[in-house]
């Protein structure tokens, strides 16, 4: 599997292209245009990416600030109405975020001015609550209510391909014998005589499986990661031809999901008017991102186009007190900030540093 999850989990800023670097079974969900960072970065154009595991704001006019902001990390959310310079109404996403040793705290203005009843920022309390009713996707979960008079209670995505009784877990000196399920999501084990005691442990948190000697005999030994604990886990299979066939089934299918993780949340644009709209025109988030670059490059080719047509007139350079120097007088139909827009952006490398 590749990097640990880190994506729900921590509050990052100005990450390098993050809107296009999304981890594997991380999923674009919707993407809100015309929103501002108004306290980190007011003024600034930019769009909120809301994906699978975090909300992403990033800046059209300047290119390397962003923030990332993990779904585990928000404490509250909640919308606000707010004023704008110009004295106009504005709807805002007000976000409290908790971070090592500090708190966080967000404003998203929505800056479109559309007239619409539906929220810009449905979509976000959407899959954040989604977020919060599938934890048993990405968490470990120790003596939980996952099993009921005997049977696994199953997620809505998950399949279980195998049931072993008479395991043991070795996590205590005499052993407790009980059943070992394998899913397509992940691996649970629960005590025959008190079904309480038991462990339901995702792939995305297995740091390696193997089979090891012990004092048992030979022993199914699984690490978690230390985002899910770090514990070491022991079970007894017997005879040693089970034991074999419950590691590599549990080898391949920790593959296969490393390849696909499935992080449980399912969202359904049809439930927002605003998604509809844009699925029924076959336009998906993504595209919308990778269209950006190219209206980028079409608005410099037609700026570029402009200046060279001949008889093309000359414009006489004034002093800009924003930028601090002279510059030649913009074409008509242009802002100072479209000039920033229309320059391609290059991310330098730690070479060109």
């Amino acid at each position: 599997m590749e990097s640990p999850v880190w994506e729900d989990r921590e509050i990052k800023f100005d990450l390098p292209n993050v809107q296009y670097n999304l981890r594997s079974g991380e999923k674009a969900l919707d993407l809100i245009d015309y929103i501002e960072d108004t306290k980190g970065n007011p003024d600034d154009s930019g769009k909120l990416l809301v994906t699978n595991l975090r909300l992403i704001w990033y800046s059209l006019v300047h290119k390397k600030f962003n923030l990332s902001i993990g779904y585990q990390r928000i404490l509250s959310l909640q919308t606000r109405t707010v004023y704008s310079k110009a004295r106009r109404t504005h709807q805002a996403l007000h976000v409290m975020g908790v971070g090592v040793n500090m708190r966080f705290e967000f404003l998203f203005t929505d800056m479109s001015m559309k007239t619409s009843k539906v929220s810009a920022f449905t979509s976000v309390f959407d899959v954040y609550r989604l977020y919060q009713d599938t934890l048993l996707y990405r968490e470990v979960k120790l003596r939980g209510a996952i099993v009921q008079s005997g049977q696994l209670v199953i997620l809505p995505q998950e399949q279980v391909y195998s049931n072993f009784q008479g395991v043991w877990n070795l996590s205590s000196d005499q052993g407790n014998l009980g059943s070992f399920i394998i899913t397509n999501i992940r691996m649970v084990w629960f005590a025959d005589v008190n079904e309480s005691f038991n462990i339901s442990l995702p792939y995305m948190h297995m740091s390696y499986i193997k089979i090891r000697e012990s004092k048992y005999g030979p022993a199914l030994v699984i690490q978690t990661s230390e985002t899910g604990g770090g514990y070491v886990l022991g079970f007894r299979i017997d005879p040693p031809e089970r034991l074999t066939r419950v590691y590599q089934e549990l080898k391949s299918l920790y593959a296969i999901y490393s390849e696909t993780p499935n992080f449980g949340i399912v969202y359904q644009p049809d439930k927002n008017p605003k998604l509809a709209n844009e699925a029924s025109e076959e336009e998906s988030v993504e595209s919308k991102i990778e269209q950006e670059d190219r209206q980028r490059n079409e608005k410099l080719n037609l700026y570029l186009a402009e200046g060279s047509t001949a008889g093309a007139k000359i414009r006489e350079p004034f002093y800009c007190k924003e930028l601090g120097f002279a510059m030649e007088k913009l074409r008509d139909g242009y802002k100072l900030s479209d000039l920033w827009n229309v320059i391609p952006f290059k991310e330098e490398s730690s070479e060109d540093k």
